[in-house]
């Protein structure tokens, strides 16, 4: 397979499978925020909270939109499946083999994991389909895609998806950016733009993501990389800062105490079966598994399904707390959401 060139991505089933695994990576992302989200302490971290939880509904919003440019395509977006929750650590899905997504609590080594996922691409990075370097260069690859079956074949036999499916809006609080329905290439364009300049911002060569920022409306907001740096340095982005000046703004603080101890990892195989901890986790994997259940329902036809999968959400950030405040015995570490698929005939 060729995975340096543009080209790679020849068929419309090729790019329905690429498409899918664009659902895979935006999936990717969610348990690692969640578990940093959810760690922090809001009235100590406000700033970090606001960050996190902001980056988390971008990325549900990315995980719409991936969803809608399968489904434009006559596609079936896949989320209620294992291949959504391999055991962790893992590689991000079909990319850098060197980046090992982890669960654990917010800090310096989740900081490091998410710069890593959100990292732009260089000016001059090619288009990559598979084993991609960054995000950025899978979706140039995609885009390519599109642009050379809409030339081969035309856009109405490309864009043959029931617009039913079409997800048109998806209400959560504190994310920026829009959820768009897509039925031509020139839609399928301004959904990939939205994914990319959220993530790594506008351009390859910007700091911004071309979105007021949603709890500053008077700031212009920073793109993923970039919000995950300002916490990093302790800085923000201000007008006129770039990538390579860093953020020269007012200060962040960031207190590390205020942060729950979660161990990394977690599993329930670490705890004996009937054991607290295990029976709050295993109620925590129903409940997710449940998600991933509502989610495939809401991007397969019935897009109402998508409020029942925000209210799971909130029951989930109820289940992870409780679990993040259970000692684990070691004497310093908490428990945590293991995000372990249940497969659906050992669900409740």
């Amino acid at each position: 397979m060729d995975t340096s060139g543009a080209h790679a991505i020849e068929t419309i089933d090729d790019l329905r499978r690429h498409l899918q695994w664009a659902i895979e990576l935006e999936h990717a992302t969610i348990p690692p925020y969640l578990c940093a989200l959810y760690s922090l302490d809001p009235a100590r971290n406000a700033e970090a909270t606001q960050v996190v939880g902001t980056v988390l509904a971008e990325e549900m919003i990315h995980l719409a939109l991936a969803a809608n440019l399968l489904n434009a395509v006559g596609g079936t977006p896949k989320l209620d499946t294992p291949e959504l929750l391999p055991p962790y650590p893992h590689p991000l899905p079909h990319g850098d083999r060197s980046v090992h997504v982890h669960l654990a609590p917010f800090g310096p080594e989740a900081l490091e994991l998410f710069l890593r996922i959100e990292q732009p691409a260089a000016a001059d990075a090619p288009p990559q389909t598979d084993e991609y370097r960054t995000i950025g260069q899978f979706y140039a690859a995609i885009e390519a895609g599109f642009r050379v079956l809409c030339d081969k074949l035309g856009e109405e036999q490309v864009f043959s998806g029931d617009p039913a499916r079409q997800i048109g809006e998806l209400h959560l609080r504190g994310g920026g950016g829009e959820v768009i329905p897509v039925h031509d290439l020139k839609s399928a364009l301004a959904a990939l733009a939205e994914v990319v300049e959220q993530g790594e911002g506008a351009a390859r060569t910007d700091v911004w993501d071309g979105d007021r920022d949603v709890f500053h409306p008077e700031r212009e907001e920073v793109a993923h990389y970039y919000r995950f740096q300002e916490l990093r340095l302790g800085r923000r982005y201000r007008t006129g800062d770039t990538p390579q000046s860093g953020p020269t703004g007012e200060e962040i603080a960031v207190d590390l105490d205020g942060v729950l101890p979660m161990r990394p990892d977690p599993r329930t195989a670490d705890h004996p079966e009937g054991s607290p901890i295990r029976v709050a986790q295993e109620e925590f994997n129903q409940t997710y598994s449940l998600l991933l259940y509502q989610l495939e329902e809401a991007f397969n036809g019935s897009p109402g399904g998508l409020q029942d999968a925000v209210g799971t959400m909130f029951g989930l950030r109820k289940q992870a707390l409780a679990l993040m405040k259970m000692p684990t015995g070691d004497g310093t570490t908490t428990a945590g959401p293991t995000f372990e698929y249940v497969p659906p005939e050992l669900r409740n």
